[in-house]
């Protein structure tokens, strides 16, 4: 089918052959046979080399009126920087096919190095031969990597010419992969990079085709590279003098094993000092392990801390803008029966995975549930001046769940990208008191150590 595409030119059209020849698909036509036939699939010589020529004239195939197609679409022109990535994405694919040309690789990046996108270096780092080039490539994707103690991602940026390669930065994460496997086999980074894009995923997968072939190559050449040898190892973690822990791990499998070991001991085996944590394997295969660190602070007034998040909480007023004020010490003052909206502010630097903000409430507060069919109607939020300037979720929200309890409010979301979002509920003042409240807090559940949270308030329900 995919063959039947392929015009005279070499390259390939889109929907029908007759169609003119797109740079983009032809490439990436151009990978796929290139791919097939490193993995045992027969491909035509002749069609094959056909669409090889094809990608090494790439450049004489660049539209330069709008009638003709750069990459996807029907633009004015054929961006620069687009094009500069077709030809990184063409030396790429000819590469792996043994047909490295590393003089025109080494051109492209002299000329337009610090204009190219991640992805684009990424696709010439293993075609170039200059070595200085490719320490300054290394140097540049650890520059620009946004990394959590869990997990490690990517950005570029192409502006509104990004559909034009159907660009997205999950996909870049996945070709920046590939590279490091090949070129930096032992950076740190890797796998992070990997545990980013698997908690990236969506019911088993990530957000389209692009996305899914090119994170998919990535992690096969992950497992090639770092996985081809079966488990059969023993793994031992020692704190000072005391042995911790013992675990052996034979074949392939998910289980984990874990290991508490109690602050007392842990203070102990210090002595008011630092003290060595050792983790050793011994035998075949590959160790992955997590050290976590739980702790509960011996100061109820905690200041906030952003580890991945900036959170931030409010208590604002409904009915009457007295009901709720502020002290100049930060005290919340509640009218005793008023109704008030806790408003929420999360922000998060880079896209998290797997997020839940928790707000622990007053104890002098309850929370007021739309789906219980006791609650009567919630007050909407109103702007006089027209649209509020937040965000307002009228079409869109950006949790998929929450549960509003007797002692907290909860929102989920499994993926969020980098910005600022809210999130509000409305709570009644029932009973009179003063409550200290712990902090809102913002996490990854399954990379605890990327949190962030508020300060601790301090609300008073006053008595009539």
């Amino acid at each position: 089918g995919l063959l039947r595409l392929q015009t005279d030119l070499g390259g390939f059209a889109i929907w029908r052959r007759t169609n003119e020849t797109s740079p983009y698909h032809s490439i990436q036509a151009t990978h796929a046979l290139v791919e097939a036939k490193a993995n045992g699939y027969a491909v035509p010589a002749d069609r094959l080399q056909d669409a090889l020529w094809y990608l090494a004239n790439i450049e004489e195939f660049y539209p330069d009126y709008p009638q003709l197609r750069c990459g996807l679409s029907l633009p004015l022109s054929c961006p620069s920087q687009i094009q500069d990535t077709l030809s990184a994405y063409a030396l790429h694919v000819r590469n792996l096919a043994g047909d490295r040309d590393a003089g025109k690789a080494n051109e492209l990046y002299r000329r337009a190095g610090d204009d190219l996108g991640l992805d684009a270096v990424a696709w010439l780092w293993p075609v170039l031969d200059d070595a200085g080039a490719h320490a300054a490539i290394e140097r540049l994707f650890n520059n620009r990597v946004t990394e959590t103690a869990g997990a490690a991602t990517f950005a570029t940026d192409y502006g509104e010419d990004a559909y034009l390669i159907l660009h997205s930065d999950r996909r870049t994460d996945g070709i920046i992969l590939d590279a490091l496997i090949d070129e930096a086999p032992g950076s740190d980074l890797i796998p992070k990079v990997v545990a980013g894009l698997l908690g990236n995923q969506t019911r088993g997968r990530w957000n389209n085709v692009q996305e899914n072939a090119f994170i998919l190559l990535a992690l096969n050449k992950y497992f090639d590279t770092f996985e081809t040898v079966t488990p059969d190892f023993v793994a031992r973690i020692w704190l000072g003098d005391l042995y911790a822990a013992e675990h052996v791990f034979e074949g392939r499998t998910t289980d984990r094993d874990e290991t508490l070991v109690p602050m007392a001991e842990l203070i102990e085996q210090a002595d008011g000092g630092a003290t060595d944590l050792v983790v050793s394997k011994d035998g075949p295969g590959r160790l992955y392990y997590r050290l976590g660190l739980r702790f509960a602070p011996d100061d109820l007034d905690l200041d906030p801390l952003d580890r991945g998040f900036v959170v931030q909480r409010s208590y604002e007023a409904i009915d009457d803008p007295g009901d709720v004020t502020r002290d100049a010490d930060g005290t919340w003052r509640i009218k005793p029966g008023a109704e008030v909206r806790v408003r929420l502010t999360m922000v998060a630097d880079s896209r998290r995975t797997h997020v839940a903000l928790i707000d622990p409430l007053p104890a002098g507060l309850e929370a007021l549930n739309p789906a219980l069919a006791v609650t009567p109607p919630i007050p909407s939020e109103e702007f006089e001046d027209g649209p509020s300037p937040r965000f307002t979720y009228w079409w869109w929200q950006w949790y998929e769940h929450q549960n509003l309890r007797d002692d907290r409010a909860e929102a989920f979301a499994s993926l969020l990208w980098a910005g600022t979002y809210e999130y509000t509920y409305v709570a009644r003042a029932t009973t009179p008191g003063t409550f200290v409240v712990p902090p809102t807090k913002a996490e990854e559940i399954y990379a605890p150590e990327t949190f962030g949270r508020s300060g601790s308030d301090v609300v008073i329900v006053e008595s009539n």
